[in-house]
């Protein structure tokens, strides 16, 4: 061995010791050296430590990256609901939903859905007028579009874009590659409602995603519709 690199070596042995690649390398070959016939056990272990080491820092990373995500979507949420609380009128609400709320939530399209057991031109028409955020369906209708494919809950479903999507969405249905609905209870006398938001990224929402943020985001959005129409 050159004498500068032993003496480097002995000056500093934790400096081997302390780096991976080089200490698999001396393994290795001391498992060469060894012929094909031992067993180094002491290697052997050290191998087993080094991949359970390896799977304790993946755990470690993703543990961290999903509370990061974790706390941005909680941070989005309650901006959301701030923004939400600020609105004097209806209008206004509807207003900020559509537009600041949904880039906070960085979502492309809302909707407010509501049931109601009659539906006429003239009615249909008024409400079209007001938003074209609110849609107007048949009695069972939120039931039944929430059941379709996986969901966690029977109240709230994250999942690409179903069939049918344009009965909420309209003409920007086809634009739209995945949603989260959330049934909502407006209150004694109502119909079952159902707010919709729908994202043009097909990885936005999905069946694997959490929904207690948006449990919490559809209770203050229920007390605000219960609020607003009992005016």
């Amino acid at each position: 061995m050159d004498s500068v690199i032993r003496d480097k070596i002995l000056a500093q042995p934790a400096v081997i010791l302390d780096d991976q690649d080089v200490m698999r390398a001396l393994i290795e070959a001391n498992d060469r050296a060894l012929g094909s016939n031992i067993v180094d056990l002491r290697g052997v272990a050290m191998k087993r430590l080094e991949d359970q080491l390896d799977r304790l820092e993946d755990t470690h990373r993703s543990v961290i990256a999903a509370a990061y995500e974790n706390l941005a979507g909680t941070n989005q949420v309650h901006r959301a609901v701030l923004e939400l609380l600020a609105p004097t009128d209806f209008d206004e609400f509807l207003g900020v939903l559509g537009t600041t709320v949904a880039d906070i939530l960085r979502v492309d399209c809302i909707r407010i859905v509501f049931e109601t057991r009659k539906i006429d031109e003239s009615s249909a028409r008024e409400l079209a007028e007001l938003s074209d955020l609110i849609t107007i369906v048949i009695p069972d209708f939120v039931d039944v579009y929430l059941a379709q494919g996986p969901s966690k809950t029977a109240s709230i479903a994250t999942r690409p874009i179903p069939r049918g999507a344009e009965q909420i969405y309209g003409s920007a249905a086809s634009d739209l590659h995945s949603e989260a609905c959330i049934k909502l209870d407006i209150g004694a006398g109502h119909l079952p409602a159902m707010l919709c938001l729908g994202s043009s990224d097909a990885q936005h929402f999905g069946p694997h995603q959490g929904t207690d943020l948006l449990s919490f985001f559809a209770g203050v959005f229920e007390q605000l519709m219960k609020r607003w129409l009992a005016q």
